[in-house]
């Protein structure tokens, strides 16, 4: 990234509006940890992080979670750095088999739900038991989604969104809050 580059992704956050707070954040994902532990605690389920958004909410998911589990990771995609949705991308499968297993796939958001609901198919193709999706924000876009999220830590409105997993440019994935792009 060149200097216009980093400076043009610096100039974007700071005329950014927080849609959530890192607090609020954290409060989410802890409910949500509650909900995954209520349905999941005790069928020693595999959670799949979808890279490489659904790394924070994943990590921070993982920590609340005191029941034994196994972890590993999928690589899908329909975006690039580009702010609209491009083809599909499979670039890393799960390294752990899912045959048999109750998978809980982990993501950054819900969109038009074209990733995940392909990722949940694939899965269950795999031979999961089940195959359940939680994602750390769920775009309120009005759109008809092909798939509903079983565990959703926040609703984001219809607007181009970065932090906490999602990114703007190729940049702003560490932020622990969530911002939305100033509106032209």
């Amino acid at each position: 990234m060149s200097m216009t580059d980093t400076q043009h992704v610096m100039d974007i956050l700071a005329s950014a509006e927080i849609i959530h707070s890192a607090e609020t954040v954290v409060q989410a994902v802890n409910r949500v940890a509650a909900e995954v532990t209520e349905k999941l605690g005790d069928t020693f389920p595999l959670l799949l992080c979808v890279m490489s958004g659904g790394v924070p909410f994943a990590g921070q998911l993982m920590t609340q979670l005191h029941f034994p589990l196994e972890f590993d990771y999928l690589h899908v995609t329909r975006y690039g750095q580009d702010t609209a949705g491009g083809a599909l991308s499979w670039r890393s499968a799960p390294w752990t088999p899912v045959k048999g297993r109750t998978v809980l796939v982990l993501d950054d958001i819900l969109d038009e739900g074209l990733t995940l609901a392909a990722i949940v198919e694939r899965m269950m193709e795999l031979g999961a038991k089940a195959c359940y999706a939680a994602v750390a924000t769920d775009k309120q876009n009005g759109k008809k989604k092909p798939i509903k999220a079983d565990f959703v830590a926040l609703t984001v409105p219809d607007r181009f969104v970065f932090g906490y997993g999602m990114d703007v440019r190729g940049a702003w994935r560490n932020l622990p809050a969530i911002y939305a792009m100033k509106e032209n």
